[in-house]
């Protein structure tokens, strides 16, 4: 039987293949909802990963929305 990665560990896997990630991108893909827990998590374990605030337009409200990106630096 395969053992099941963490979160963090997924998290990890997924900055090493595509160099960043965002909120969504964890909850939807990953089932991550504290995604700025792990990155913390990471960063404890010297990991060294880059916050982006990055702004979009809500689909829904059509409102301006905030939103961080984490990006792994080599």
């Amino acid at each position: 039987m395969e053992k099941l990665k963490s979160q963090k560990e997924v998290i990890l896997m997924h900055l090493r293949m595509f160099g960043d990630i965002e909120p969504l991108t964890a909850l939807r893909e990953y089932g991550v909802y504290r995604l700025g827990a792990r990155i913390s998590d990471l960063r404890h374990e010297g990991y060294n990963i880059a916050t982006e605030t990055q702004e979009s337009i809500s689909r829904i409200t059509g409102r301006p929305v905030r939103y961080a990106k984490y990006v792994l630096h080599q």
